[in-house]
């Protein structure tokens, strides 16, 4: 950032004694700490019109530009403070912060270098540099560069709020929270750190935090889109999708090219299902940037929910350049683009969660009819997906891969093979149990009286945005205990699976988790039931892969595989939706599934 330095001001006021002009820029400088901008603007034009190259006014009105909003006429006269005094600092310090404003970062760069090769002990210059390196995609340089200025000025708080902020990038989420706070100590009101803390406990999985950041922000400065924008993503979190479009709108109405704020606002109306004006918000995204990844990602999803396959697979490519999704260790062959492999060896691997995989290594059979096929998968799903048909070698993520000539991701096979709604490879069951540990398992259950139920209620990672969103507690479900006659038996894995220690009274629930080391167990213990009630999870995908009838608890804000307005899935024949017909609302879900459970067990 650039600012109007105390000692900046008694510089200029040594001068005042012997010059019109330096008398000038001092009183100017008076206005501009004030807040006067016009008053400061019209003296330093002043000054500037009796000495046009004084690098003072030069620099100072350069300042009072870039905070006003023009960070090119700021370049341009930071740039003749240079010419006309080539050791200044300040300016150099200042022009790699208005570079950095107009996206010309490796300038930056220089420019802040510059500044410290001239004055090595210059905070502003170390405080700008980190910003950027950060721009730059160099966080751990960044943070050196931060520490750097804290060991010079350690009271400053936007040092600690920059800290904070690159934490956050690196991961370090409990250190980044330390750093925002100790910038809101040493300034309360600092609306930046307010913003940045938010960000923070976001990703903490605190949004309700986040939201009181975020408001807190724009209580101190209302025209501050970046907070609304933030707002947006945390009440979304918490699933106020009307909330959350109209703090997007507020961002955009101070801001209307804000691409962020388009991508975000066309995102929440695809939540709330107003698909068309969804498309019309990523559209304007992609018109302002179009080669935005995360646009083309978002209108994707759009165009999926919609069952327009064509365009959305080609869109939906555009996720490999996302930051969730982009490979950083690579690969040591070409990407298939669905040319004829001959005998070369192809690599399908796995990408996002489990049950994405679970969904599209359908696809993989139909790619080794016609090529030696080498498929890498997470470690849960090794032993369950070795069972499919035409694999030539299944291996784990992270470890070695045998030599291949092509690479694929699962999930841009739809693409590639010209998936359409009407031509998905449905033929179930495509994944089979093994038929000992099925055996092993029917015989667990044996003692098991009237319809065995299997039932999952959240998300493995229940407290981050979507899988809080899709994910209940067991205590919802216990309405399903008063159909007659029906045993239950846990298939709930992770934290949530406590919740099974003490079931809704009533329920006659039985927990064999314990025993299920991966999804190879699972499946043989689904094999043996007779039905699956699950929320938007893994163990769907994988009852519906083995063509177990399964009836998916929906949310709202459906996932795009799941499509609009129907209750069943062309992906899984077996299976049933019961979709919740409000944002939030479990209760109808539970309630229509209950019905249908009684009619099934008394049938």
């Amino acid at each position: 950032m650039i600012f109007v330095k105390r000692h900046q001001c008694r510089e200029v006021a040594k001068q005042a004694r012997t010059s019109e002009c330096a008398q000038l820029v001092n009183e100017g400088l008076r206005h501009h700490q004030g807040g006067r901008l016009d008053q400061a603007s019209a003296l330093y034009l002043k000054a500037l019109a009796l000495r046009h190259n004084d690098a003072d006014a030069l620099n100072f009105l350069g300042v009072l530009r870039y905070q006003q909003g023009n960070a090119l006429e700021a370049v341009e006269l930071f740039t003749k403070a240079i010419a006309s005094k080539p050791n200044y600092s300040s300016a150099h310090s200042n022009l790699g912060a208005a570079l950095r404003e107009i996206g010309r970062t490796t300038e930056a760069e220089a420019s802040c270098r510059e500044a410290l090769r001239l004055q090595p002990e210059f905070h502003e210059a170390r405080n700008n540099l980190g910003n950027v390196l950060r721009d730059l995609g160099r966080p751990a340089e960044a943070e050196a560069s931060y520490r750097e200025a804290l060991r010079l000025r350690p009271d400053d708080p936007e040092a600690h709020n920059n800290l904070g902020v690159v934490l956050r990038d690196l991961g370090r989420l409990t250190e980044a929270e330390a750093s925002c706070r100790e910038a809101l100590r040493l300034r309360p009101d600092f609306r930046l750190a307010h913003n940045s803390i938010g960000n923070v406990l976001r990703k903490l999985g605190r949004p309700a935090e986040a939201e009181t950041s975020y408001r807190e922000a724009l209580r101190l400065g209302p025209r501050y889109p970046e907070a609304y924008n933030n707002l947006g993503t945390a009440l979304c979190d918490l699933g106020r999708l009307e909330e959350a479009e109209a703090s997007y709108r507020d961002a955009l109405r101070l801001r209307p090219d804000y691409v962020e704020a388009h991508k975000n606002l066309g995102a929440a109306l695809r939540d709330l299902r107003r698909l068309a004006e969804a498309e019309a918000s990523c559209r304007e995204a992609l018109r302002l940037k179009p080669d935005d990844p995360e646009a083309h990602a978002n209108l994707s999803l759009v165009l999926l929910l919609a069952g327009r396959f064509k365009e959305g697979w080609q869109e939906y490519e555009w996720r490999l350049k996302t930051k969730p999704y982009k490979r950083t260790d690579g690969f040591s062959a070409p990407l298939w683009s669905g040319e004829t492999i001959g005998n070369r060896v192809i690599l399908l691997h796995a990408e996002q969660g489990l049950g994405d995989t679970l969904q599209f290594c359908r696809y993989a059979p139909l790619i080794a009819t016609c090529a030696r096929t080498v498929l890498v998968v997470q470690p849960p799903l090794v032993r369950l997906l070795s069972r499919l048909p035409g694999v030539t070698e299944i291996v784990a993520h992270g470890k070695k891969l045998p030599s291949y000539d092509l690479h694929c991701s699962l999930l841009s096979l739809p693409r590639l093979v010209g998936t359409t709604l009407d031509t998905i490879p449905a033929s179930i069951p495509y994944l089979t149990a093994d038929p000992a540990l099925a055996a092993h398992w029917r015989e667990q259950l044996t003692g098991l009286s009237g319809l065995r139920v299997g039932l999952v209620w959240a998300g493995g990672k229940m407290l981050e945005g979507d899988s809080r969103r899709r994910s209940i507690t067991l205590d919802l479900m216990a309405p399903l205990a008063e159909a007659p006659g029906v045993s239950f038996i846990s298939l709930q894995k992770g934290e949530p699976a406590a919740q099974a220690a003490n079931p809704p009274a009533g329920m006659n629930l039985h927990d064999f988790t314990a025993d299920l080391h991966d999804f190879a167990d699972t499946a043989a213990l689904v094999d043996g039931l007779d039905l699956v009630i699950s929320v938007d999870t893994a163990v769907a995908h994988l009852a519906g892969a083995l063509g177990k009838p399964v009836w998916l608890l929906n949310r709202f804000d459906t996932d795009w595989r799941w499509l609009l307005d129907r209750d069943d899935s062309p992906w899984y024949p077996t299976l049933r939706q019961f979709r919740q017909p409000a944002l939030g609302d479990w209760a109808s879900v539970i309630r229509n599934a209950r019905d249908a459970l009684q009619r099934l067990a008394v049938g």
